[in-house]
């Protein structure tokens, strides 16, 4: 997901795609311990779309 789709999101939509990106690094995680991961670059993705989500919402924490 770009940075420019974020920020067309709504402020409970950017909360809803952080919990689901979070989860998914906890199954990425386990699935790591317990297997063999089919996608390594997929936690990355996911980790720096939680990334992304989280210094847009400290942005508009500050601008508002």
């Amino acid at each position: 997901m770009k940075a420019s789709e974020l920020r067309e999101m709504s402020d409970e939509q950017l909360e809803l795609t952080a919990v689901e990106a979070a989860e998914n690094m906890f199954r990425f995680r386990l699935q790591a311990q317990t297997d063999r991961v089919d996608v390594p670059s997929q936690m990355r993705h996911n980790r720096r779309l939680i990334a992304r989500v989280r210094t847009l919402q400290t942005q508009r924490q500050s601008k508002a």
